[in-house]
Order: structure tokens, then C-alpha cells, then sequence
């Protein structure tokens, strides 16, 4: 049976019909349970019942009350101080825990023995190889490491080492096991999700180009945010759109997500994320059009901002010339002490060894541009020296397209920073993007009038080639660059365009004693004139985050409000996670470049991306299964 594809435009079309605002959404309201309260399922999860009078928490352990009814404050205690408890998994033995601490009867705590130790010691040096990116083999070099350091400094305690297996099947099969924990705490937070966004990644693997990395962004009640790793899906197998749109549909299903909770996407800028008829994003939006489900916002700008927009903005292909001069210079040049800065940058983000297109996306950053515009005289004597083409440096029109690149993605480094800022919410990250939208028009007027006052390095080269031209005039064409300009003002408008249709949704929830009521939808504005009146919440809105003043914010009192609040908070706010996989990959590409598995290569970046503590006495118990 065909597919049927909706298009993008169709997409927004439907969707504006719906409505602009979440506020006015398909679904009436969010479902929640009664917020700020305790929940009979803490007891058996963190082993606290609810007090005879009172608020809060009662810890069955060691009697603390704790005095908020929030799930985060509840866990924080429970990890803090009896984490020890966490080895009553199953959940017989967890229901004979309870009840014994009911009681008053509290287990002996154990002290681990030797072979235990041994066993923790080798887990954490497998997840420190697997952090660093380092091959399984290399457990045999760090106990050798050891050993030496024993020898010398604690003689009497290298028999310790005998206990601890480093060799490569171990480390391989330990490193698969903290996967596995780390995938089941993430499938049990999930369960509390009340609204979730997928961000959708197929840029990172630069030397590849063969992976999906799909992250998830939840949030709980309580506005607890989670950002994970959710699958890699290898696109070798999964060529087509309806392939790869059932392998993430079969991830959302393992982890318990429903389509009828997602609220947000957030993709690269490929055909196949958002081609017109056959992206994914018109395929997922189309699975999501339901009376069930809320309109999925859409935004493919924040993950590799600059490489989105460099494409637009190199009219001269400079970035292709200036890699050549790299490579030139790390094969030639490399003993050079004016190129040591270089050099050295270019080793700290993706080692010695490094493909063209990792190149490329290293030099697209506008800090690397930066510096390579300061060394352009250098790298002409250099060029010259070894016999290479000089030619670009004396054509008038390529120079001033360099030292327009650079000003351009300098402005865009500048904006990709802030938006690397996490657990600022949508709303702010979207200030920083009309913001530089602003700024871009300003920049448009600018070169029309030739004022190169925030094109440092444009005005630079023009100073230098008035020493030498007579025709100032024919120097600088302010048309060329003001069409770049506006195609770059063209693709923010195209890739947050998503973000304008819940304008009023971000501003209510940055701004919610500011927002007058009478722009609101009628189904808002009781709920939203109350909650200004209340003086009490005004203090709450004063004295706190905004993640905390809504998670204390009541959900029977204003289930409108909060449900707006947990939407916008579930959406991306940042490409941090994005990017912590993304400098995984450029650092280790060597080790990662070597035969792995699908399994294995999901265990590695989930390890290196995740927020979330493995549950070591869990695994402990696993150390005597038939692969360790």
C-alpha cells in the first residue's frame, strides 16, 4: 500500500486551522493527577510514606521529613542518603524492604566484599574507557598502568588487582550492561512524562553519514526536565522515510511514549528531515494528526546552526580553498611556529587524523575562521614558499567574500552560544532568535549603506585594497552581500517559522503576570486573571525559576496555564545534547571508525551524552552471568 504524504505546507495549513495557540489546542487540557501531593508509589520507589499530619514525605529510613511534595526533592533525598537501598530491585524483594522498615526493622547495610569491589572497579573503568573513547583493548594497558603505580606506592595492596578482569570481552560486555541500566532508568522516567519533543539529528556522524541520532526531551508533574538519548538507527538499513519513521515509532513504543504526548520537533535541515513531500517531518506530523494529539511545533535551526548557514553565505566556495590550505599546512607546515595556535585547535577537536568533511565543519565555526583570516598574510608567505597557488589573495572580489564569511559566522558563533545554554526553555532560546533576526536586518542596511561597523573583518580588507585600488567604488558591491543576507533571513524565517505560531503560548509562559488577559483565548483568561490577582504567586513568580514556580504552580486551580507550561518546557531549548554527541564523534572518530556494532555504538554515545547515574549496585548483580 502506498504512503501518502502531507505536504509541509499542508501541515501548517491544518495546523493553523486548529489554532495558533496550545492554548486553544485539539486535546481540552492536559491530563494530570492531583499535583503536590504524595503519591502511593513513592513508597515502594523511595521508601517514604506519607506523614500522619501534615505535609510532605515521611523517609522510612532515618524518620526525615521531607517537607515538599515535589517527586524531585523526594528522590534527591532518597539518592543522597540511601542509595544503598537501591539493590532492593526486584519488586518482591522491595515490598519485604517496605515492610520490614515499617516496622522499624532496618537492614544490616553490608559492606561490599573483595570480589564486589573488584567487580565496581572494573565498571567504572569500562564507563571511563567508554567516556574517553578509548578501544575495548585498552583495559589491559590502564591494569598494567596500575600495576606499575602499586608497585611503587602501595606495595602491600597489588594483590588487589588480581580480582579485577579488564580484558576487551569484559570491558565490551560492561559497557553493553551500563547501557542496558541506563535505558531502563530512562523508560521508567518516561512512564511520568506528561509531554515530550523528539530532536531528530542525522548530521553528526560527519564522517559516516549513516546514522539517526534521535534525542528525547521530557518533562514530568513536576516540570523535571530529561534530555536523553533515545535510539540510534542506522539509515543503511533504513533507506526509506516509512523505514525510518517505523524504527522510531518502535523506539517511542519500548520507551512507553505515545504519539498523543509529543508536543515538538526539532531536526537538521536535510531533505530527508524536511523535504517538502517526502520528509520525515511532514510524515510524523501526519502520524500525529489526530483529535488525540496536539499540533507537533517544528523547528530545524538549532541543531548545527552554523552549518545550516555557512552553505547560504559562502558565495566563493572559500571554505573549500581555506581547507586545502590546511591540509597543505598539516602536511608541510606543521613545524611552522606561527601555525602552532592552528594546528593546536584543530588536534583538540578531532586529533591528529581527520577526514575533509570533518574539516569543513570545523572550519564553518566562526571562532576557527576567525583566526585563520589574523594568519592570512602568513599563509600567503607559506603558500608561496612550498610552490602553491597564491592566486586568491590578489583577486579583490574573493577577499572581500573571506572577510564577509567571517564577520557573518562570527555573528552566527555569537547566536549558536546562546542557544547552547540548557534549561533556559524554549521561550528564551526563541528571545535570542527574533533577536538576531533583528540584528540581521540591521546588518542589511548597513552594507546597503556601506558602513562596515559590525564587519570587522570585511572593513579590514577594504582599508588594505583602498591602498591599492583608485576606484574606491568598485571596491565593495553591497548588492552581493545584501542578497546573502536575505536568504539567510529567508531560512530563519522557514526553519522557526513553527515558534511564531506559539508566540503568544512563549510569552505567557515567560511572562504570565505580564500578559494581558484580554489577548489571551476566552478559555484561558479566567485562569489567567486569577493567577494575577493572587499576590502569593506573584512572590512564588519573584523569588523563583521559572521551572520551579510552575512546578509549584496547582494543576486543578489552573490546568490550562500548566498545561501550556509543560508543552513549552518539553520543547528543545538548546542544542547541547546535540552537541555533546556531536564533539564525541570528532574527538574519538578513529576509535569509532573501527568495527562496531549497532549495539555497541548506541552503548558508547549513550554513556557519553547521558545525565543519569548508573544504578551500580543493580549491575553488580549481573557480574556472575554467563557473559560478565
Amino acid at each position: 500500500m502506498p504512503v501518502k504524504f502531507l505536504s509541509h505546507r499542508g501541515v501548517c495549513s491544518a495546523f493553523l486551522a486548529a489554532g495558533k495557540m496550545w492554548m486553544t489546542p485539539k486535546r481540552s487540557k492536559m491530563e494530570f493527577e492531583e499535583t503536590r501531593g504524595f503519591r502511593p508509589e513513592w513508597t515502594q520507589r523511595y521508601l517514604v510514606v506519607e506523614p500522619p499530619e501534615g505535609e510532605g514525605a515521611l523517609c522510612l529510613v532515618c524518620a526525615h521529613l521531607v517537607v515538599s511534595t515535589c517527586e524531585r526533592d523526594v528522590r534527591r533525598h532518597y539518592e543522597a542518603e540511601h542509595q544503598y537501598y537501591q539493590r532492593y530491585v526486584e519488586e518482591g524483594e522491595r515490598a519485604a524492604l517496605v515492610e520490614r522498615l515499617r516496622q522499624g526493622d532496618l537492614p544490616e547495610i553490608i559492606p561490599p566484599t573483595p570480589e564486589e569491589r573488584a567487580a565496581r572497579a572494573g565498571l567504572g573503568i569500562a564507563r571511563l574507557l567508554a567516556l574517553k573513547g578509548r578501544g575495548w583493548g585498552e583495559g589491559d594497558f590502564v591494569y598494567q598502568l596500575t600495576e606499575v603505580v602499586l608497585k611503587d606506592v602501595l606495595p602491600d595492596h597489588v594483590g588487589v588487582l588480581g580480582g579485577i578482569d579488564l580484558s576487551p570481552d569484559t570491558i565490551r560486555q560492561r559497557v553493553l550492561n551500563i547501557n542496558e541500566n541506563l535505558r531502563s532508568q530512562l523508560f521508567n522516567r518516561a512512564k511520568d512524562f506528561k509531554a515530550y519533543s523528539l530532536a531528530l539529528d542525522d548530521q553528526a556522524f560527519v564522517a559516516y553519514e549513516n546514522y539517526l541520532l534521535v534525542f528525547v526531551r521530557g518533562v514530568d508533574q513536576d516540570l523535571e526536565v530529561q534530555e536523553e538519548l533515545l535510539t540510534i538507527i542506522n539509515l543503511t538499513h533504513h533507506f526509506s522515510v516509512g523505514a525510518l519513521m517505523a524504527a522510531i515509532l518502535e523506539a517511542l513504543q519500548t520507551a512507553g511514549l505515545s504519539l498523543q504526548r509529543m508536543v515538538g520537533l526539532t531536526t537538521t535541515h536535510t531533505l530527508r528531515m524536511i523535504g517538502e513531500n517526502s520528509g520525515l517531518v511532514s510524515y510524523m506530523r501526519e502520524k500525529a494528526v489526530s483529535p488525540n494529539c496536539w499540533n507537533v511545533i517544528h523547528y530545524s535551526g538549532f541543531l548545527h546552526l552554523e552549518l545550516l548557514s555557512s552553505y547560504d553565505v559562502d558565495v566563493s566556495q572559500v571554505i573549500n580553498t581555506v581547507s586545502e590550505w590546511i591540509l597543505l599546512i598539516k602536511t608541510r607546515g606543521i613545524r611552522r611556529p606561527e601555525f602552532q595556535a592552528l594546528l593546536t585547535s584543530s588536534e583538540s577537536e578531532h586529533g591528529e587524523r581527520v577526514n575533509g568533511r570533518c574539516l569543513n565543519n570545523w572550519l564553518r565555526r566562526g571562532k576557527t575562521l576567525k583566526l585563520l583570516f589574523s594568519l592570512r598574510k602568513e599563509i600567503e608567505a607559506f603558500l608561496a614558499s612550498v610552490g602553491a597557488t597564491t592566486a586568491h589573495f590578489s583577486d579583490q572580489q574573493w577577499l572581500c567574500d573571506f572577510g564577509f564569511l567571517v564577520d557573518i559566522m562570527d555573528h552566527l558563533r555569537e547566536l549558536s552560544e546562546l542557544l547552547r545554554f540548557n534549561r533556559v526553555f524554549a521561550a528564551t532560546a526563541f528571545d535570542h532568535i527574533c533577536n538576531f533576526e533583528v540584528k540581521l536586518n540591521l546588518l542589511q542596511r548597513h552594507i546597503e549603506e556601506k558602513n562596515l561597523t559590525h564587519f570587522a573583518a570585511l572593513r579590514e580588507v577594504v582599508d588594505e585594497l583602498k591602498q591599492h585600488v583608485k576606484d574606491d567604488e568598485k571596491i565593495l558591491d553591497p548588492n552581493r552581500y545584501k542578497a546573502v543576507i536575505s536568504r539567510l533571513q529567508k531560512d530563519f524565517d522557514r526553519h522557526f517559522k513553527d515558534l511564531k505560531f506559539i508566540k503568544k503560548d512563549l510569552e505567557l509562559f515567560a511572562n504570565p503576570f505580564n500578559f494581558k488577559p484580554e489577548y489571551a483565548p476566552i478559555s484561558v483568561r479566567v485562569e489567567l486573571t486569577k493567577l494575577q490577582a493572587s499576590s502569593e504567586l506573584w512572590e512564588e513568580y519573584r523569588n523563583k525559576d521559572l521551572g520551579q514556580f510552575y512546578a509549584g504552580l496547582s494543576a486543578e486551580s489552573y490546568p490550562i496555564i500548566k498545561g501550556v507550561a509543560c508543552k513549552v518546557a518539553s520543547l528543545f531549548d538548546s542544542s547541547e545534547i546535540c552537541e555533546k554527541a556531536f564533539s564525541y564523534l570528532i574527538r574519538n572518530q578513529h576509535t569509532l571508525s573501527q568495527p562496531l556494532t549497532d549495539e555497541h555504538l548506541h552503548a558508547l554515545f549513550r554513556i557519553a551524552t547521558t545525565e543519569i547515574e548508573p544504578h551500580w549496585d543493580a549491575l553488580l548483580r549481573v557480574r556472575n552471568d554467563p557473559n560478565p
